[in-house]
């Protein structure tokens, strides 16, 4: 079990161990897509980068960055993630929307 807080929104949320990120701020009300991503986000594939988060704590307590996240995020910071791929095994504090 770990606990995912959401910087932004100051809510912490409960995950079991393997528990998808995406799927937990969705069940909890958090909200991690701007406006665009609202509209034409993929439902989680992994094919649009619209659920990009960013890890402030834990990232050795997630699942490595997979062949999507790489590809999608490559410019970006290594700390960004993509929430529908990002599988949680520990405590994690995120930052929505970054």
């Amino acid at each position: 079990m770990g606990n995912i807080k959401f910087v932004k929104e100051n809510q912490e949320v409960i995950a079991a161990n393997g528990a998808n990120l995406r799927l937990k701020a969705m069940e909890n009300g958090v909200d991690i897509y701007k406006t665009w991503g609202k509209m034409m986000n993929c439902g989680g594939g992994g094919q649009c980068g619209c659920c990009a988060i960013a890890i402030v704590e834990g990232m050795e307590n997630l699942s490595p960055r997979t062949d999507a996240e790489n590809r999608l995020l490559k410019k970006k910071p290594e700390n960004y993630r993509l929430a529908c791929q990002t599988i949680v095994n520990g405590a994690v504090t995120v930052t929505t929307k970054p």
